[in-house]
């Protein structure tokens, strides 16, 4: 069970990594498209920021979940690396419930807020609503869910062949 576990979130982290670096694309295509067209050709463009909002939203809550899993996020250690390993194992567990919990409410809270939004159009990007471009809030925090709950569950990824892909340590 644990191994098939720790392969679906291998895949899911390929795709949250992958989906995080298409939006980090996209913004950096879109912002200087919608520069151009208001400097350049002196004609701004309505879609260009909402595109651009989104993919930095979609970026930062996807790839918060990836950086993670990779242990890669900002941490300040400089008091628990003086504790004793048995509090430090402490001290990391806690760590782990006080992220599942704010995970959890950023998920409980941005789900409702999808809800709520869900008919109301964005006036300039008409083919989306509110609720849509919302989406990667509750969808990051699921996949920040399942990576905590398989760090409690089996210890830290970090060291996963997937997960050191790039990495020249």
């Amino acid at each position: 069970m644990s191994e098939r576990y720790l392969k679906w979130m291998d895949r899911l982290y390929l795709l949250a990594m992958a989906v995080a670096g298409v939006s980090l694309l996209v913004m950096t295509i879109v912002i200087p498209i919608g520069i151009f067209s208001r400097y350049v050709l002196n004609r701004g463009e309505s879609w260009p920021e909402p595109i651009a909002i989104i993919c930095m939203v979609t970026f930062t809550f996807i790839g918060a979940a990836v950086s993670y899993r990779a242990g890669s996020h900002i941490a300040v250690n400089m008091l628990t690396d003086r504790l004793p390993a048995s509090l430090q194992y402490l001290c990391a567990r806690l760590v782990d419930l006080l992220m599942l919990l704010i995970s959890g409410l950023m998920f409980w809270y941005s789900f409702w807020l999808c809800v709520e939004l869900w008919e109301q159009p964005v006036a300039e990007f008409p083919i989306l609503t509110s609720g849509e471009s919302y989406l990667p809030l509750p969808i990051g925090s699921a996949i920040l869910i399942l990576f905590v709950l398989e760090r409690l569950l089996f210890g830290s990824q970090e060291n996963r062949p997937i997960v050191m892909i790039g990495n020249h340590a």
